[in-house]
């Protein structure tokens, strides 16, 4: 299993396109590629690189640096006694890894994450991220920002986990897919088993609704290709 670490020390050493890289995460919203080099240049961080298939850690370890995703993506999840297992974001460029628990009083990871692709993350030690947002009002700002984001997104999710029938969760899946490819039309981006860990499933019962709602005529089912044929019966689903 191979791993790299780079140090960077120097602003001139600093590559274009790993500044680039670490412009896509959003603590740096608003700052210059000249700005970021600037400040990444006197920030003790490494590049590490992780092998598609390896674990990145499990749940219960500690947050112990602020990784920041460059290249690649990871899948966080929980597991329960039972092996039911629910998938709780897909990692990927610009994302950091657990934002919430860094500086919490239990910096223990809540999740277990897997390198779904070969990745590779920008790793700054804890008490080095500490005094750079403390020095740094824009980034602290957008920090602040990304936490409240986290938030949100973390309360979407329990709602959509919790308070959604299967066929809820999947209706509204199928809605925000057409929305974000601008048509009925479209592309079912994701295999069965990746939706059933998304809502915490099993595979059957995605098999088994979307089946459903085709039989119901509310869609059309050809291979990866949906159409949604009477978006008023499958919102009314539930």
């Amino acid at each position: 299993m191979k791993k790299l670490y780079i140090c960077i020390v120097n602003v001139k050493k600093m590559d274009e396109k790993l500044i680039q890289k670490i412009a896509a995460c959003k603590l740096f919203r608003e700052m210059s590629e000249k700005e970021i080099g600037l400040t990444m240049a006197t920030t003790p961080f490494r590049t590490k690189c992780f092998d598609k298939g390896e674990l990145y850690a499990l749940a219960g370890s500690e947050c112990r640096n602020v990784d920041i995703v460059l290249s690649g993506k990871m899948m966080a999840g929980m597991s329960g006694p039972s092996g039911k297992f629910v998938k709780v974001a897909t990692l990927s460029r610009g994302d950091i890894i657990a934002p919430a628990y860094l500086f919490a009083n239990d910096r223990s990871m809540p999740v277990t994450v897997m390198v779904e692709t070969d990745a590779t993350v920008a790793r700054i030690p804890l008490d080095s991220f500490k005094a750079l947002v403390d020095q740094n009002e824009k980034l602290r700002w957008n920090f602040i920002t990304l936490l409240s984001n986290f938030n949100g997104f973390l309360s979407h999710k329990l709602h959509n986990l919790s308070l959604l029938s299967v066929k809820e969760k999947i209706g509204k899946m199928l809605f925000d897919m057409a929305k974000r490819q601008g048509s009925n039309s479209f592309i079912l981006n994701k295999s069965r088993q990746e939706i059933a860990d998304e809502f915490g499933i099993q595979r059957y019962s995605v098999f088994r609704q979307l089946a459903e709602f085709q039989d119901q005529g509310a869609i059309k089912i050809e291979g990866k290709h949906i159409t949604i044929l009477d978006p008023k019966l499958l919102r009314n689903q539930g």
